[in-house]
């Protein structure tokens, strides 16, 4: 009985939320529902843009108050001047804006109106009409709002580029005569002698140029004030060609003033591609592109008709059920319910019906750290850091470099503090520096010193400080002595793989950690005698598997975004664990190395206010000499 009526109530919410979805309220024409300032003007809710440029626009008669309107109001230009095709039926129909779409125009009128140039990045869920959008969008800049503005349609293949050029042929052959000026020919295009991917309309005087990630130099000698750049997650890596340069060129191209328009789209093509790291860049506000993405949830398509309710809830596994709970439909369930048989692996479907961004940039098999673990550990990434900057002591090697150690606020400084160090005698906060050595040059691997605060009683283990950049390894090594020394005399871990390699390549007596060793005894020594982690098959192994136990187990803090990216673009290939090609892991290498080492209970013998007495003896460490 009380599961009946826990049902029935199942079944009412159901039925409201579909009400929801149904009550859509928007009509293009009379303007309800529309996006941006709008005012009530002769029965319609108008852009206020509209009687601002038009203070006279109520005395005008029908035909001059829709011309005006159709300068302002993208989205009565549409239902009224612009026809596609209908993928459903094969009509030819106006275009009335779904509510994805309405949501990416929403992002992109609020820039223009702003006065800012437009940029954006979409990560697409399938058949939403996404390409449609900016593809319009771009046609009524040309054909409405300015005169001499050059449009660029790039695709990862010229198909891609030539089937949204007939999207814009069909809207110039059945466009309404009676909205142009007075005088103004019909717009068509024509193509200029011995340019085939270019194509004119003379009366607006403005090219529309198509071309595709094969050719880098498709906007060179151009004036281009907009690109529409599509499917760039499927844009193919060369030693000929790169999406980075192919991308770099149009923008290069593009003129940084108002209503320029860039915009870079696609579906997900998996991690560690040029899209995932500009959609990443994006959603850290790195970029200069807002980001949008729109679920498959959000997609009127996407529901099907449930003919035993009970019977689809019984079936629903946890996923599903999470579905519902994040407000899904019982009938949009259902739709993906069905959908889902279609794919080997429910990764493959999240792929190309993603429910978040995390979904859509999914991949199989390789990856040894799961989505969601990795999704809750982002979760702790929004803490903003202390103090950007950087460590600094009355030297830069040796023994004054231990002297009044301090840190210095840059706003462009490599270091970030999420936590200053527990002081005092009462405290007993154990820390343990890791340092992951990388490159010199800026377009080698990173040098990474990260700060751990260890397990205690009542908290788990956390990262709160780090320093990442490109540095000469001796200064690396002063630096990450400063940390230590600052974070409590905390012990110093140190990869040592690349500086004894170096050193053994210079022919040096000794290298950089016998350095650093003398002046500050809390260096790691393995095996008792050798300073410095060596990274070799079996220590790395058991470093990654400590580190995937603490994801999956959420047993640490992190507090940097790119170590969850770096994750996510981790793999296990041949038997090897490694980054993506092009990808770094230094960060994460400092996360693994420190796990694993703390899990040595010799750690937890420090003092937290320096070395203890039977620390000193240790065969991990040995006493500074001098002071």
């Amino acid at each position: 009985m009380k599961d009946t009526l826990l049902f029935k109530e199942i079944l009412e919410e159901n039925e409201r939320r579909k009400a929801q979805l149904d009550e859509d309220l928007y009509d293009p024409l009379t303007g309800v529902g529309c996006c941006g300032e709008r005012v009530q003007a002769g029965g319609n809710l108008i852009p206020t843009a509209v009687l601002a440029r038009s203070p006279d626009y109520l005395s005008l008669d029908p035909l001059e108050q829709e011309r005006r309107r159709i300068v302002e109001d993208f989205e009565y230009w549409c239902v009224r001047c612009a026809t596609i095709k209908d993928k459903m039926t094969g009509r030819n129909v106006p275009l009335i804006l779904n509510r994805p779409q309405r949501r990416l125009l929403a992002v992109m009128e609020e820039q223009r109106v702003a006065g800012r140039p437009v940029r954006v990045i979409l990560l697409k869920a399938r058949q939403w009409g996404g390409s449609t959008l900016v593809q319009m969008y771009m046609a009524w800049m040309q054909l409405v709002r300015h005169k001499g503005w050059n449009s660029l349609i790039c695709g990862h293949l010229h198909v891609t580029s030539k089937s949204l050029k007939r999207m814009y042929n069909l809207l110039l052959r059945h466009y309404p005569k009676e909205l142009l000026d007075d005088d103004e020919p019909m717009p068509q295009f024509t193509k200029l002698e011995g340019q085939p991917n270019v194509q004119q309309i003379e009366s607006r005087d403005c090219l529309v140029l198509t071309g595709s990630a094969r050719s880098e130099d498709a906007a060179r000698g151009y004036d281009i004030a907009m690109a529409h750049l599509s499917e760039v997650a499927y844009w193919k890596e060369s030693a000929m060609h790169s999406p980075d340069d192919v991308v770099r060129s149009v923008c290069g191209s593009v003129a940084l003033k108002p209503e320029t328009v860039v915009v870079l789209e696609s579906t997900a093509n998996g991690v560690g591609d040029f899209f995932h790291d500009e959609w990443l860049r994006a959603c850290g506000e790195h970029s200069d592109k807002e980001p949008v993405f729109v679920p498959w949830h959000e997609i009127g398509i996407y529901r099907h008709a449930v003919d035993d309710p009970s019977a689809l809830w019984q079936e629903m596994d946890e996923y599903e059920h999470q579905l519902w709970k994040d407000g899904c439909t019982l009938e949009q369930i259902n739709w993906y319910h069905i959908k889902r048989k279609e794919y080997r692996t429910h990764e493959l479907m999240m792929a190309e019906y993603p429910g978040t961004a995390s979904e859509a940039f999914a991949t199989t098999g390789s990856n040894p750290f799961t989505r969601e673990h990795l999704d809750a550990m982002e979760m702790n990434c929004t803490l903003a850091p202390l103090l950007t900057g950087d460590i600094q002591g009355d030297g830069d090697s040796g023994f004054e470099a231990k002297r009044n150690v301090h840190l210095v606020r840059a706003s462009n400084g490599l270091l970030k503090v999420w936590e200053y160090p527990e002081a005092g005698q009462a405290v007993k906060v154990h820390y343990v520096v890791v340092v992951d050595v990388g490159g010199r040059s800026e377009g080698s691997d990173y040098s990474v010193i990260a700060v751990w605060r260890m397990a205690d009683a009542s908290r788990q283990a956390a990262i709160v400080a780090q320093w990442r950049g490109h540095i000469d390894h001796d200064q690396l090594g002063w630096k990450s002595m400063q940390l230590a020394l600052y974070y409590n005399s905390a012990p110093l871990v140190i990869e040592s793989n690349t500086l004894i390699n170096e050193a053994a390549r210079a022919g040096e007596s000794e290298y950089i950690l016998q350095r650093v060793h003398r002046c500050y005894g809390l260096v790691y020594k393995r095996d008792g005698r050798q300073l410095g982690f060596h990274t070799n098959v079996k220590t790395k192994r058991a470093a990654i598997t400590a580190l995937i136990r603490a994801v999956r187990d959420g047993s640490y803090i992190e507090r940097d975004i790119e170590a969850v990216n770096e994750m996510r673009d981790y793999q296990e290939h041949n038997g090897h664990y490694e980054a993506r090609p092009g990808k770094h892991d230094d960060i994460l290498m400092t996360r693994a190395i420190g796990l694993l080492v703390m899990d040595d209970e010799r750690l937890v013998t420090i003092n937290p206010m320096g070395p203890s007495k039977s620390l000193i003896h240790d065969t991990w460490f040995s006493q500074p000499h001098g002071r």
